[in-house]
């Protein structure tokens, strides 16, 4: 394999994000994963995009494109709106973001809600919909007449882009697709989204498909009609909340990577940035007390796409090692304090490694 195809940029953030992050490269280090990889650094703290005015959230989108392969740290969105503002909007328009999969899984002495013990991956829009939308408000300030509206946007390539990816993520799952829009109120607007969800069923029938509302998925989530590995696609707002619904039911979110990408026409992954749910935890700042198996997480999810996109066997057995050591440390009660355990934040990372270690080993 080129060089090239072994670069891996490392978007740095904010408190306890950038400690996680530290945790998950220590993961990532050639002489535990067996690769040459190369981790290009980025700071992308909120006081150095202050100080460079986003610059260098532009130039790591570059280097993102060109090397195809990131792992983000968690990031301080800042509330002014002259400030500057989210790292994560800037990176997914600056590299032509499409899809966010995001995946929840079972957690090895961790109880999970209702039931839920299979995966369940909610592949979700990357831009446009509520996000970005035109907002204004007409009449009297503060008068019972005056209304608010907006504007919103979504194109036929990204609904297209969720609903295929959504099926070749359930065909490597084994998994169904299940859920949708709410096409029947909006026909329209979220009906394009379920128009892209039937054709991709039509180019994909040996997936077991089953639309269904959104108010509906939610509540089969709950009621036990969700079972088995499942992939839900969905608009952009629509899955952002629904994937802060979907990971809790794992009893935590710390057994979740998310995962951005950008696609060719044939909608084969361009670049694929990878991150923890969670955010900067600023209250356990320095106290080597956070989990860092989310953020770990997301270095095997990155590994697993430099192996698809490159061909390359040893990164997705390392990847797989990855995700084995990290659920098996939590198996034999190797885990941090939010999931009822005793290991410190390096702790849980000194286990990981030593069990990819041993996978890897030969």
């Amino acid at each position: 394999m080129a060089d090239q195809d072994l670069r891996i940029i490392v978007l740095g953030g904010d408190e306890t994000g950038q400690e996680l992050l530290d945790e998950a490269v220590r993961v990532l280090d050639p002489d535990v994963v067996g690769l040459p990889l190369e981790l290009e650094h980025y700071d992308l703290s909120v006081d150095n995009r202050r100080e460079t005015d986003n610059e260098v959230v532009s130039k790591a989108s570059e280097a993102l494109r060109q090397a195809r392969f990131g792992i983000k740290a968690a990031t301080i969105t800042p509330e002014g709106k002259d400030d500057v503002g989210s790292p994560n909007r800037l990176l997914r328009e600056q590299i032509d973001g499409r899809v966010i999969i995001r995946t929840g899984r079972r957690i090895p002495g961790v109880s999970p809600v209702a039931g839920i013990h299979d995966p369940i991956s909610v592949c979700r829009m990357a831009v446009g919909d509520a996000y970005g939308a035109e907002q204004w408000r007409e009449g009297t300030e503060g008068a019972e007449d005056e209304i608010a509206l907006r504007t919103e946007r979504i194109s036929r390539s990204s609904c297209r882009a969720v609903a295929e990816y959504s099926f070749r993520s359930a065909k490597r799952m084994d998994a169904r697709v299940y859920g949708g829009p709410k096409w029947t109120v909006s026909p329209v607007y979220e009906g394009m989204l379920k128009e892209e969800m039937d054709a991709a069923a039509e180019r994909h029938p040996d997936i077991d498909y089953e639309p269904v509302l959104i108010d509906a998925t939610y509540a089969g989530l709950i009621s036990g009609a969700i079972s088995g590995p499942t992939v839900i696609p969905a608009l952009n707002r629509d899955g952002d909340c629904l994937s802060d619904f979907v990971l809790p039911l794992y009893g935590s979110i710390a057994g979740a990577e998310s995962v951005l990408l950008a696609f060719d026409d044939d909608y084969e992954v361009t670049a694929a940035m990878s991150e923890a749910p969670h955010g900067t935890a600023p209250g356990l700042l320095g106290k080597n007390i956070a989990n860092p198996m989310a953020m770990i997480l997301a270095g095997a999810a990155v590994l697993h796409y430099v192996a698809q996109v490159t061909g390359t066997d040893e990164a997705e057995r390392a990847s797989q090692a990855i995700y084995d050591g990290v659920l098996e440390a939590s198996r034999a009660g190797i885990r941090t304090t939010d999931l009822g355990g005793e290991a410190s934040t390096t702790d849980f990372t000194d286990e990981v490694i030593a069990r990819v270690r041993e996978k890897l080993k030969g």
